[in-house]
């Protein structure tokens, strides 16, 4: 197969099943696509998702980014086959009870994790989850690291360089922090009523730490912070380019949520008013999951541009340090981190060995 030679464009969508149709191919063709994302559907076994991963590849040079939400605990979308990672709560928890243990889990859930997902030719994961745990937001919840922005912000940029020995650039979320609110934004507008100055010191510092640190990628939340701007963050100039862009440096990518869901409803119109919105705010990749029309309404009324800045900043998340599932699985390392995960999940003392 020739590959078609495109920048990659700005925005991300998803397939239908485990293996592309003719239509799939035709719109990863397109030159205003520059990934995809899949999800639980796209898997039955790691040899088929290892075959999706590489007949995407081999559409476009360079290649389209794949990628996934993988975090661990309820939000993991493959399964057998793949290690159970815990969820980030659990990860806090081992924090309380021992600093260093708490940072080894975390390193070691971000390692195999991101070198689970390389071995099946995933670039990246949406990971990891920087919100912090107000003890509000059902959606956010076991996600969350833990309710002290500061343990977010150091579990968080330990998984973040467990990610990257694998080989893979971290994406944190939801941008500047979906825990303060009760609504969940697949389903609702969330408004979060604090201070800006609150906001940042506590919900803002664990961004602000991993950007500090090299974050690679990030996803504002579809949430309105009403007393910064009366758009939600992904819509948000203020926050994408005043705060983010300006104020903190950030250079890597901004990922919108899903463009699909309740949250971006505050964009009056469709699809592609929403995506066309996106970007305008400082967005460089859109999201349109579960929704074909709306993808192709993007696709062809958004009036989208491929920038180059934004192509550089993709290029970067390929995923790097290639491996098979027979290597890896035959690695020291990986038996050791999988086994340490295990040995966590079936202790609920948290009274383990971490020095392996």
């Amino acid at each position: 197969m020739k590959k078609t030679e495109l920048s990659l464009g700005p925005v991300m969508l998803d397939v239908a099943g485990l293996e592309l149709s003719a239509e799939d191919r035709d719109i990863l063709r397109h030159p205003l696509v520059g990934g995809v994302i899949l999800f639980s559907r796209n898997y039955a076994s790691t040899e088929q998702l290892t075959a999706l991963t590489r007949e995407i590849h081999a559409l476009r040079k360079p290649r389209l980014l794949v990628a996934v939400d993988h975090e661990g605990g309820r939000v993991q979308r493959f399964r057998d086959g793949f290690t159970a990672l815990p969820a980030a709560r659990r990860i806090g928890q081992a924090w309380d009870h021992d600093h260093r243990r708490g940072r080894r889990l975390a390193e070691a859930s971000g390692w195999v994790m991101a070198a689970e997902l390389r071995a099946s030719g995933l670039d990246f994961s949406f990971a990891p989850v920087l919100d912090v745990d107000h003890g509000l937001c059902e959606v956010i919840g076991e996600r969350a690291f833990h309710r002290d922005p500061e343990v977010v912000g150091h579990l968080g940029f330990a998984m973040m360089q467990g990610m990257s020995r694998a080989g893979m650039s971290a994406v944190g979320k939801h941008f500047p922090g979906h825990g303060g609110v009760v609504e969940d934004s697949h389903v609702a507008i969330p408004h979060d009523r604090r201070d800006i100055s609150d906001i940042i010191r506590n919900d803002g510092w664990p961004f602000q730490h991993l950007i500090a640190n090299g974050l690679a990628a990030l996803m504002p939340a579809h949430v309105i912070y009403d007393r910064v701007d009366s758009l939600p963050a992904g819509f948000s100039s203020v926050w994408l380019q005043d705060i983010l862009r300006d104020s903190w440096a950030f250079e890597g990518v901004i990922f919108s949520d899903d463009l699909d869901m309740a949250g971006a409803g505050a964009i009056a119109g469709d699809h592609a008013e929403r995506a066309r919105a996106a970007v305008a705010a400082g967005c460089d990749v859109v999201l349109i999951c579960n929704n074909r029309p709306g993808a192709v309404d993007i696709l062809d009324h958004a009036g989208l541009e491929i920038d180059p800045r934004v192509h550089l900043r993709m290029v970067r998340l390929h995923g790097r340090h290639d491996i098979g599932w027979s290597a890896l699985t035959a690695s020291e390392e990986w038996q050791q981190a999988t086994a340490l995960l295990r040995r966590y999940q079936d202790d609920s003392t948290l009274e383990l060995d971490f020095n392996t």
